[in-house]
């Protein structure tokens, strides 16, 4: 077998991971990073002829932004959860509108892709030419799923995004189907660190929030469409019911599939979703805009990045305003107007500053150190780690700490890189 490197490699995001075994292929995601400049970033190519089958492991554009290239004449199955096949069109349509004129595909593509769509729950087997396939709960966000493949002689595991820790949203990563693995395959985004403890974090938002309605302040909390929005709302409908809470942005639609086509058992806790979407106020256009940034409360908006979306709007009318708040509650690119606004209070350059109390919040979905070392740890029968999904120089430390507490070969590729077993 031959594990290629497409993407992800020395990058968090871009996951694509190809899998050759006697002349053919398994594609383990395909997904996209951003420029500087906001130019899509695509994966190394692989000519779909060659492939017998692909793999999502969640809904997000840096694990299945590049699929819609493969269908431009391809038929090849693309296998997922309910949740990853129900939210992708979405995520697909707005990639489309925001940056297709840099996309090698259309709509028709994407409409190709979702007619080779094979629907499959955890735990079921399903092949792909030689390859068996199984997923596993990756604790990430709805649907997300660590890949086991099963082999002659080995078992390989693809964790995609992956978390160990209970949400509001969705259940720990589900570590007991990891006993016969051989082979792993890792993210490590926070491979150096370890996050604090989530109810810390959860009291401390809730604490800050009540700060600041307290005192005739309205917070803006810009968040992922797909996760961390949910999860916010969830939170205040637990622990503020009874604050105005507006949401607004692709976060809307991705509630209403959530709550009406997605199976609750990819939910955590989907009475409390089903309260903010009950309690909370939808906003439905400019006239709802305006409203809710004239009284307390709290704005739940996309995007998580403040790289467009109605964020952005609120943003301008909200910070100038010592008596609002944003509350960032997102992981924060480089050279993203988020991280400007963390790092020098500013979210563009040369742009002015911002009045608004800055704050942001570490509701990270992907494990940290400790808890990517109890997935390598799970793995029973483990021989080799093979680290992705992350820079470089915390790939590296994290694959020394695997050497030194495990002393298993940890190898940290860079992409196109290939790696034979």
């Amino acid at each position: 077998m031959k594990i290629r490197i497409l993407g992800s490699g020395g990058e968090v995001g871009r996951a694509a991971i190809e899998l050759e075994y006697n002349g053919r292929s398994l594609l383990l995601d395909y997904g996209i990073n951003f420029s500087e400049e906001d130019i899509p970033l695509l994966p190394l190519h692989i000519p779909p002829k060659k492939i017998d089958g692909i793999v999502a492991s969640h809904v997000h554009l840096d694990h299945i932004g590049a699929i819609p290239m493969l269908y431009i004449t391809g038929k090849t199955p693309l296998i997922l959860t309910q949740p990853t096949r129900i939210l992708s069109r979405l995520m697909w349509e707005d990639f489309l509108k925001i940056s297709g004129h840099y996309l090698p595909f259309e709509y028709t593509e994407v409409l190709n892709t979702l007619y080779c769509m094979k629907e499959v729950d955890y735990h079921s087997l399903v092949e792909a030419g030689k390859f068996i396939i199984e997923l596993v709960s990756a604790g990430h966000i709805p649907g997300s799923a660590m890949i086991k493949v099963y082999l002659r002689n080995k078992t390989l595991l693809y964790t995609g995004d992956v978390n160990t820790i209970e949400t509001k949203l969705v259940s720990p990563a589900e570590l007991t189907s990891l006993n016969d693995v051989n082979i792993v395959i890792t993210e490590a985004t926070y491979g150096n660190v370890d996050h604090p403890p989530r109810s810390f974090i959860e009291k401390l938002f809730i604490e800050s929030v009540r700060e600041v309605v307290d005192e005739g302040g309205t917070v803006l909390v810009p968040a992922f469409s797909v996760g961390r929005s949910q999860e916010i709302l969830m939170l205040l409908a637990q622990k503020l019911p009874h604050i105005n809470v507006f949401y607004d942005g692709m976060v809307r639609t991705v509630i209403d599939l959530m709550l009406r086509s997605i199976d609750k058992k990819y939910l955590n806790m989907p009475h409390l979703l089903e309260k903010a979407s009950r309690e909370f106020y939808r906003i439905r256009g400019w006239e709802d805009r305006r409203k809710a940034i004239k009284q307390p409360g709290v704005i739940v908006a996309s995007a998580g990045m403040l790289k467009g979306g109605p964020s952005l709007y609120y943003l301008r009318k909200l910070g100038g305003s010592s008596r609002n708040a944003i509350f960032l509650v997102s992981f924060q690119a480089p050279s993203t107007p988020g991280r400007s606004l963390l790092e020098l209070g500013r979210p563009f350059e040369g742009g002015g500053k911002i009045k608004a109390r800055i704050e942001w919040f570490d509701f990270s979905s992907h494990a940290g150190k400790s808890g990517l070392m109890q997935i390598i740890k799970a793995a029973k029968s483990i021989e080799k780690v093979i680290i992705v999904h992350s820079d470089i120089d915390t790939a590296r430390e994290y694959a020394e700490n695997i050497r030194k507490e495990l002393g298993v070969e940890t190898i940290v590729p860079s992409n196109g890189e290939e790696i034979k077993i």
